[in-house]
């Protein structure tokens, strides 16, 4: 009989709660965030919905979650701190450390692993001297393995502050690190020039800076090899029904 021994609960690069760091702000970040996240919350008709961009908010200041954080969110909302940690501590995106200028995530699902992604993750803790869920010493780079972003057709992918860079090789992305770390404008497969990784926050709490224009990019070749395949084919979906 085969004995496997099954350690369960969190990856070791994964902290877990409770979420650390100082219980409140300084008066001054808590006005200038109360100001941002009124603004925030009147773009929902039901103010909790609003919960989820105003932790990109607060992430956008300290890098990461904070106690103060949880309890500013909570205080905007009207809930109690364990319901806002509850949602925090469930996304993937919601850090709970401290980042660096730049979330560096090699995707070691299963395509892209096939592919090269367990080597390119190899290849960056060499190169950086780091393992996934730490920082290096200059604190430009957090390195970290990441689930699925459903971009398998460009596999193996590395994100940036959640911008993609495709079809990656252990030495594009040791370059694509000295890049960031020479802190040279770098730019992303299929978006704009790679921005701060708390500036990223801003933008998923919807408070982009209005001079980062959208970059245009559409969906590559890749992507939209089926559709051209269904077109050339003239195939359609089938036509829906009344009553259904």
């Amino acid at each position: 009989m085969t004995v496997i021994d099954l350690t369960l609960g969190p990856a070791p690069d994964e902290p877990g709660p409770p979420v650390g760091g100082a219980l409140t702000y300084p008066p001054d970040v808590e006005e200038r965030l109360r100001g941002e996240a009124t603004e925030i919350i009147a773009r929902y008709p039901q103010a909790r919905s609003a919960l989820l961009p105003l932790l990109h908010l607060v992430q956008s200041e300290d890098s990461c979650l904070t106690a103060a954080g949880i309890s500013f969110c909570a205080a905007q909302l009207g809930l109690t701190d364990a319901e806002v940690t509850a949602v925090a501590t469930f996304y993937s995106m919601y850090r709970r450390t401290p980042t660096g200028k730049h979330l560096v995530g090699v995707c070691t699902n299963t395509l892209c692993a096939i592919m090269g992604g367990d080597a390119i993750l190899e290849a960056l803790e060499n190169h950086l001297g780091i393992h996934p869920g730490q920082t290096t010493a200059d604190e430009l780079i957090t390195l970290e393995h990441i689930e699925c972003n459903a971009a398998c057709d460009y596999a193996p992918v590395v994100m940036v502050n959640w911008e993609f860079f495709d079809n990656q090789t252990p030495a594009s992305a040791t370059d694509l690190a000295d890049a960031l770390r020479s802190e040279e404008p770098v730019q992303a497969s299929r978006g704009g020039v790679v921005c701060p990784f708390t500036e990223t926050a801003r933008t998923l709490a919807g408070l982009s800076d209005p001079a980062r224009e959208a970059d245009g990019t559409g969906p590559g070749a890749a992507t939209l090899a089926g559709l051209r395949v269904a077109q050339a084919l003239e195939m359609s979906a089938p036509a829906i029904e009344s009553g259904e």
